[in-house]
């Protein structure tokens, strides 16, 4: 017989177990910006290769200003975060480490990080030191100290992080920005201080293992597949990227990782979120363009920064000339820049008397290239071609009036939300994270944000940028109106509370129950 249990013992758990938020650790090797309430060196902690960053801090703040119990672990950047350790050499250091001790932010410590100049390292050997000097500090320290209940891990390296928290049943979710991996044997990641022993079960070994011991030494460890295979959930930053990788539509992906995403997939724990740009990227608020400007006022906002714009890259002065941005690196086996290069002259040539001109605002192996058309064909007031940096980019936003993004694949992609929200209408091929937020502009009924193109050749890009110039010949009043509507949609769309919330919901499924209860 089944023995019953008073009532007046099952209330007061309840009670107790509603007081309690779900505690979450974001495990990042990168981030953008931290809330000021987090720690008393928030805002030093700002690290930054890529859309990861931009995400990880969009999570952390949404999360943080709905009161949850967020935390989040980062590798200690010092030179990165520019922390001057001299200065803190007696007290000041003891008060500095003791405070970030009770904050939310863990930093993770190794000599691995303190002294170097970039997230990531360019040699083959150098990322997966820094990646094993993280994880390690991670599962050794900072998860006995959060105690968490759940882990968000970002990407290969944290990939051996959902292991151990399936081991120590901590439902775990696992963000794929990027398909990049590392392999390594048991020995090599237990050499470096990692009991791998503890969760190898859970680990994604190249070959099926026999057991432990002879696996140890030469089954080599796939930590982005790992982490796949791992974790409670995962997500893409786009969804046509998943459905792309699972229905196998890239060569480059790696057997394993489509494989294991696959699986995920059909379990239905996989989805697609896109990321959003950092919100400094607003055209009323940016402090490094020539002119702020809203929806509102983009007429004569654009014209001031187009003005500047072909000041500074020496391009023929004329307010009505169109004007094509290339924001992306110059990175010829994904971003499109070949297909730039191979009709640049027709381009230029076709609508000379309108004054086209391309500013090529990125560094990167293919912008040799670019020079030597323009200086061929003496076209350098057509066509500029300048090194990244951070305002010009910017400005180039606010002084173009498209923004070219033909990537031949892009797991999610940024330059073509932003161009949006600075009124630079995206000119994109058709494919992940593109198709997602680029629809072909319809300016008749109002509809679509910017120019797709199917098939990816040079002729696909001309053709997009043929209806670009369409677009550029509509009656003025036209194009503003349009430019306005695009500019409104893509700041209500492409913004870091959408992303958040979509990843709220993903850790409220998984943990079951409310991030922050309302009591």
């Amino acid at each position: 017989m089944k023995k019953s249990v008073p009532k007046t013992n099952k209330a007061p758990a309840r009670k107790r177990a509603a007081k309690k938020n779900p505690r979450v650790l974001i495990v990042t090797p990168e981030i953008t910006y931290l809330p000021p309430g987090m720690g008393n060196m928030a805002q030093c902690l700002k690290v930054k290769a890529g859309g990861l960053a931009d995400v990880s801090a969009s999570l952390v703040s949404a999360l943080y200003d709905l009161g949850a119990d967020v935390h989040v672990a980062l590798p200690h950047y010092r030179r990165l975060f520019h922390i001057d350790v001299a200065k803190f050499i007696n007290d000041e250091l003891r008060v500095y480490k003791s405070k970030l001790n009770t904050s939310r932010i863990h930093l993770a410590e190794d000599r691995e990080f303190y002294y170097r100049d970039a997230v990531y390292g360019n040699s083959e050997y150098d990322n997966p030191r820094i990646a094993l000097a993280f994880q390690r500090e991670v599962i050794n320290n900072i998860v006995p100290i959060v105690k968490p209940d759940l882990i968000h891990c970002n990407d290969w390296m944290t990939g051996l992080i959902p292991a151990m928290a399936r081991r120590m049943g901590i439902p775990c979710l696992f963000t794929i920005h990027n398909i990049h991996t590392c392999e390594m044997s048991l020995a090599a990641i237990e050499d470096k201080g990692i009991d791998a022993a503890e969760f190898w079960r859970y680990l994604f070994l190249k070959r099926i293992p026999y057991n432990y011991e002879e696996s140890r030494n030469n089954n080599l460890v796939d930590f982005q597949a790992s982490g796949i295979f791992a974790s409670h959930f995962i997500n893409t930053v786009s969804p046509t990227f998943l459905e792309e990788i699972v229905n196998g539509r890239h060569a480059f992906i790696p057997g394993n990782i489509k494989n294991e995403m696959s699986q995920k997939n059909q379990a239905g724990c996989a989805l697609g979120i896109l990321n959003s740009p950092d919100p400094s990227y607003n055209p009323a608020t940016d402090k490094m363009i020539t002119a702020k400007y809203t929806p509102d006022t983009s007429a004569e906002g654009k014209i001031k920064n187009k003005r500047m714009l072909q000041d500074k890259l020496g391009l023929k002065k004329d307010d009505n000339a169109p004007i094509f941005f290339w924001p992306s690196r110059l990175d010829p086996m994904q971003k499109g820049c070949t297909l730039l290069s191979d009709i640049l002259y027709r381009i230029v040539s076709k609508y000379w008397d309108d004054n086209l001109q391309v500013a090529i605002i990125a560094s990167g192996s293919h912008q040799g290239a670019f020079r030597h058309i323009a200086g061929f064909h003496g076209i350098q007031d057509r066509v500029a071609v300048w090194d990244f940096s951070e305002q010009m980019s910017r400005l180039g936003f606010a002084g173009s009036d498209f923004t070219l993004v033909p990537s031949l694949f892009e797991p999610c992609g940024l330059p073509q939300m932003i161009g949006g929200i600075y009124g630079s209408l995206p000119i994109a091929h058709d494919t992940g994270g593109l198709h997602d937020t680029v629809k072909h502009i319809d300016a008749r009924n109002g509809t679509g944000n910017g120019f797709i193109f199917k098939t990816y050749d040079a002729n696909g890009l001309f053709w997009a940028i043929d209806q670009a110039m369409e677009f550029h010949k509509l009656p003025n009043h036209i194009r503003v109106m349009e430019r306005k509507r695009i500019m409104e949609e893509s700041l209500a769309t492409f913004n870091h509370s959408v992303t958040a919330k979509q990843y709220i919901d993903i850790y409220e499924s998984m943990l079951k129950r409310p991030l922050v209860n309302p009591f």
